[in-house]
């Protein structure tokens, strides 16, 4: 349990692939406009991760050095197509909305940096709770900050009205550098209570 339980909370707390790694930014940047769409996109990387975390641990032992990378990305592709295929079918509104930002997760630097880094090197139980848990916060962070951006700029979450009708919506919050200003406020918390901790 040990072995599915440590990677799993890095992942979400000590490993943030958002606020600690400071990798995968693209998307994050631009589909956290609204909660919702945060949820949508971290359960799609979190699919990804989680399953092609599990395949390469699986075939690591099967697999050359020298061809590991394009190995690693066939899989990841495959598990994109899943999502995007699927997506596509039954949520087509978040499809149109998330666009090519579900395609290119396959370069993600979060799926091929943890599938290079994690999975090549550690079993299935480890890599399965690494998966989860970097999905799991990409997630969290996607959601938080797409909720602090749609409330701020919208006056809205998870597009329900909740700011009074008097509100102003700074509309900053809902364009790229209103993602920096709140990547950069949710980090500066998260290494303020690192330090007390």
């Amino acid at each position: 349990m040990k072995r599915f339980l440590r990677p799993l909370i890095n992942g979400i707390l000590r490993e943030n692939p958002i606020l600690v790694l400071m990798i995968g930014l693209c998307p994050v940047l631009a589909v956290s406009s609204a909660a919702i769409n945060g949820i949508y996109m971290g359960l799609a990387a979190t699919f990804v991760l989680v399953g092609s975390n599990l395949i390469i641990s699986i075939i690591r032992r099967f697999v050359p050095d020298q061809i590991r990378i394009p190995i690693f990305i066939t899989i990841i592709a495959t598990f994109v197509t899943i999502v995007d295929m699927v997506m596509h079918a039954y949520a087509p509104d978040m499809y149109n909305i998330l666009g090519i930002f579900i395609p290119l997760i396959v370069v993600n630097c979060i799926i091929l940096g943890r599938a290079e880094a994690f999975a090549y090197h550690n079993g299935v139980i480890e890599s399965l709770g690494d998966g989860i848990g970097m999905g799991l916060g990409f997630t969290l962070i996607l959601v938080v900050l797409g909720g602090i951006r749609e409330l701020l700029g919208n006056g809205t979450l998870f597009g329900f009205q909740v700011m009074p009708i008097a509100y102003k919506p700074v509309l900053l919050m809902i364009l790229p550098p209103g993602a920096f200003l709140t990547i950069g406020f949710l980090q500066a918390l998260q290494r303020y209570r690192g330090g007390k901790g």
